[in-house]
């Protein structure tokens, strides 16, 4: 007879195989870096949660504020949005929802979905040099064009394929600018990520390149002391939001089998025009 089945409590010993300092759970027992759940519940809020789980320590209302605005102002861009397409692709498919969050958060790559990384790590690019001696408009410059040789001419957090202006970013660094005022960040990395901007403008074509959602929010990111790669983690945290809700509203529309075009529409074909298969000789 098992210890379950006798009434009795099992022995458990602990064992470092898959040691953690994020949660310390026994029976009766659920602590994250030492604060009782029961504590928790009610008390702190998700985003507060979601710095405790990545920081081990509890943001001030204020820093909690900040992450807040920007994993919000993230979590959904439309159907022309690569990761909320495939998610309703995949409701159309007869999957769960689960399947359809899973599906579609694969896509967050470095092309849909790691620009706030790369912008992260472009800004601490700048950061390193200017602490080395650099003036900011040199280290801009050459830590831009050492961006541009290895991934490319294109720069992530700059400029937008369908907004002359993203409306998110400049509210997002009016909340940097307030939290800079009120001492909660120091504005190093907005102070960046503007002279970045500036950097790419063109007065003579009157030619702007404006920040978008992406490097407004790697400011945030930078400025509130998370390392480049949960950018990504956390954008992914943001947009899963908006892929549930648009799983969930195709699957509550009906449909099958729904294609990333109409039925109408055919995909434009480029190959060779149709050509008779060769007849193959009879092999001995």
């Amino acid at each position: 007879m098992s210890d379950e089945q006798s009434g009795k409590k099992p022995a458990y010993t602990r064992n470092p195989w898959w040691a953690t300092s994020i949660i310390d759970m026994q029976p009766g027992i659920i602590r994250f870096f030492g604060y009782p759940i029961e504590e928790l519940i009610g008390n702190v809020n998700f985003s507060q949660m979601i710095w405790l789980m990545l920081r081990g320590e509890l943001p001030t209302v204020a820093q909690a504020r900040l992450l807040d605005a920007v994993l919000m102002s993230s979590v959904d861009h439309g159907p022309q949005a690569p990761s909320i397409a495939i998610a309703r692709m995949s409701a159309t498919c007869g999957v769960g929802l689960n399947n359809s969050m899973a599906t579609a958060i694969n896509v967050l790559g470095d092309v849909h979905g790691g620009a706030g990384e790369q912008a992260v790590e472009l800004f601490i690019d700048i950061d390193n040099r200017t602490r080395a001696g650099a003036a900011l408009t040199d280290a801009v410059r050459c830590a831009v064009d050492a961006f541009r040789q290895a991934h490319g001419k294109y720069l992530p957090g700059y400029g937008h394929r369908f907004h002359p202006l993203d409306p998110r970013a400049p509210r997002l660094m009016e909340l940097v600018r307030d939290a800079q005022e009120a001492g909660v960040v120091n504005g190093r990395f907005r102070e960046i990520g503007l002279a970045v901007e500036q950097a790419l403008a063109d007065p003579e074509r009157q030619k702007t390149v404006p920040m978008n959602i992406d490097g407004a929010s790697a400011v945030i990111y930078a400025e509130l002391g998370f390392p480049a790669p949960l950018a990504r983690g956390l954008f992914c945290l943001s947009r899963s939001v908006g892929i549930l809700a648009h799983a969930w509203e195709q699957t509550r529309q009906g449909g099958r089998n729904k294609g990333p075009i109409p039925r109408n529409e055919l995909p434009q074909y480029t190959g060779p025009a149709k050509r008779p298969v060769p007849v193959q000789p009879d092999s001995d």
